[in-house]
């Protein structure tokens, strides 16, 4: 019974209302990540003992330039629920991200002593530190929940892919444009958004039993490296943005309309296993409303399409955004 139900739950997020084209226009369903909710919600709730949150994605060219709210809100429902269930949570930002993120965290009374701050540039050996001595030494779960990544090198693509189809990828990424993180837009955001992806590339060294999470829209966060770069280069909407996707992989990766709504299903999905809902029953339409409004205000956050600071996601008006979750609670009988 819970299996059917956690393929409802992302059947719930697998819509595309912005048309970020990782899950196929209307009338087709591209099958990137399904079961990974699943198994993402078994491994969290059978195996989970210290879980590393990773979130934050700065949007340098909004109205009032800060972090967009598609990430913070998801990202700490889910921190939430883990710490109730007696997991050790910690969530970690850049600087950049950080006012946002912190200001999400009181609203859930979650202490802003887990959220750890990463510099823009951070000292050589910081993952070593982080995963030695810093918050990461216990880890057992590393999650990235709309976190922008780096793209490919000719280097990495060559490791993945075949000599014949490097001369299609320097075809749509020239040298210069290559290694780099990039909004939506195909814009480089390197200069604002500090190197979290390292986490995700350097944990086996350290906790070779990590197991890793991806939750993304749009191609170019953590975790899409998983899929085939020609793929998603031939879903982004917009024409000459092979730059975009993200080339860290993770061992699971959520895709979903907003990452919001990765979070929340997976959120949901934990809970229902562990027969735990009465946890999130008070997460109404209304808390998530108050939330981005907090967020929006105290952050500042903007909406990562509109670039307005108003209590959006993705340029979805607030009924629309919310309808999953409502879905979700029905399905669930909250």
């Amino acid at each position: 019974m819970h299996d059917e139900l956690v393929t409802e739950l992302e059947r719930l997020i697998r819509r595309d209302p912005g048309q970020r084209g990782l899950l196929g226009q209307t009338g087709e369903q591209h099958q990137f990540g399904v079961g990974s909710l699943s198994r993402a919600a078994t491994e969290l709730a059978t195996r989970a003992k210290s879980v590393v949150l990773v979130t934050g994605f700065y949007i340098p060219g909004a109205n009032i330039p800060a972090s967009e709210t598609d990430g913070p809100p998801g990202t700490l429902y889910l921190a939430k629920l883990l710490e109730q269930l007696g997991i050790e949570v910690t969530v970690v930002t850049d600087s950049y991200s950080a006012s946002a993120v912190k200001s999400v965290a009181r609203h859930f009374q979650f202490s802003t002593t887990q959220v750890h701050v990463v510099p823009q540039e951070p000292e050589a050996d910081w993952c070593r530190e982080f995963f030695e001595t810093g918050p990461g030494c216990q880890i057992t779960h590393l999650v990235a929940i709309e976190r922008a990544g780096p793209g490919y090198t000719s280097e990495i693509f060559l490791e993945r892919y075949s000599e014949p189809d490097l001369a299609e990828f320097l075809n749509h990424v020239p040298i210069e444009r290559q290694g780099g993180c990039h909004n939506m837009r195909g814009v480089n955001i390197d200069a604002w958004t500090a190197p979290l992806h390292e986490l995700f590339e350097s944990v086996a060294q350290f906790h070779p039993e990590v197991r890793t999470i991806g939750i993304g829209d749009g191609g170019n966060e953590i975790g899409m490296g998983q899929l085939d770069w020609r793929l998603i280069q031939s879903c982004l909407p917009l024409e000459g943005t092979g730059h975009i996707p993200c080339r860290v992989e993770t061992d699971e990766l959520i895709v979903a309309g907003t990452s919001n709504w990765g979070a929340l299903a997976l959120t949901a999905a934990v809970a229902l296993l562990k027969n735990r809902l009465d946890l999130i029953d008070s997460w109404t339409a209304e808390h998530h409303q108050l939330l981005l409004e907090k967020m929006v205000i105290e952050g500042p956050a903007v909406d990562g399409v509109t670039g307005q600071q108003e209590p959006t996601v993705d340029g979805l008006p607030f009924l629309t955004y919310i309808q999953p979750w409502l879905l979700m609670r029905q399905l669930l009988n909250l």
